[in-house]
């Protein structure tokens, strides 16, 4: 599903009762396939979107000859997630169970959130508790679902600045949903991004989606004698966490920085060292 809330036109964002009034373009993306791989790749959608709007952003400033001087309109992409509305009706509440496919997925919407973010002015994910979310309420307590996880670790640790990547990764080639995805934008099995933060910690995010493939990769740049690692992964990529059992959650070790880092199978991995 793919929903652009445009709240102006092309001929009309050099009007003056506009050019000061708008701050941000709204975007609204949700993503879901029963499928893995399409599922895992379907937020490359949201990637696209986000470059497109950025180019129709500047056509519309360059169209009504808008000046330099009038603040560029951010994106706010103010409602995504994994949702599929036959699988979790809106009318029934909207009570999506999320796989660890589905939390790969949102660590893919949330790598590319940070590669466009000289873009991005806001990215909300919809919604926060018991309706397609990461929190679900019972009557003892609250089960963080599977998608809480990579969401926790973005948030609390991919800050400060983007850092520009050169990754060459195998790409998955199969089919896409939305179809529109194939040939207009990759689909890489190694998905990444990275931030620098102000404590000068760099933080390297990378989603594995092939559920069959580890991949052994030099990191050049790395130089760190300790290196955190924080994974999220499971059995296989259908799991999801109950209230009786939490099957995908967050495992903690380090790795000393030296040598090839296996990334493995559909997991989604934080890597975090201090830089000097």
């Amino acid at each position: 599903m793919l929903n652009q809330c445009v709240t102006w036109n092309i001929h009309g964002l050099g009007g003056d009762r506009t050019k000061s009034l708008i701050d941000m373009h709204s975007i609204h993306i949700y993503t879901a396939d029963n499928e893995h791989l399409p599922n895992a790749t379907a937020p490359r959608a949201a990637e696209r979107a986000i470059q497109m709007t950025s180019a129709l952003i500047d056509l519309a400033r360059i169209e009504n000859k808008v000046p330099e001087t009038v603040p560029r309109p951010t994106i706010c992409f103010d409602e995504w997630n994994v949702w599929d509305p036959i699988r979790a009706p809106g009318e029934e509440g909207a009570e999506e169970k999320y796989t660890l496919s589905d939390a790969l997925a949102v660590a893919v919407f949330l790598n590319g959130f940070i590669r466009q973010a000289k873009d991005m002015g806001m990215a909300n994910i919809a919604q926060s508790v018991n309706v397609i979310s990461p929190l679900m309420t019972t009557k003892d307590g609250l089960v963080k679902q599977t998608i809480w996880w990579p969401l926790w670790l973005f948030s609390k640790y991919m800050r400060g600045h983007t850092v520009a990547l050169n990754v060459r990764s195998p790409e998955y080639t199969g089919r896409t949903k939305p179809a529109w995805v194939r040939g207009t934008i990759e689909t890489p099995f190694l998905d990444c991004s990275a931030t620098v933060g102000e404590d000068g910690y760099v933080n390297l995010a990378v989603v594995n989606v092939s559920e069959k493939v580890d991949y052994k990769v030099d990191l050049e740049g790395v130089k760190a004698e300790e290196v955190q690692v924080f994974t999220v992964g499971g059995e296989n990529v259908g799991v999801v966490n109950t209230e009786g059992e939490q099957k995908v959650g967050i495992e903690e070790s380090s790795w000393g920085g030296k040598g090839r880092f296996t990334f493995g199978k559909h997991s989604f991995t934080l890597l975090r060292w201090k830089d000097e």
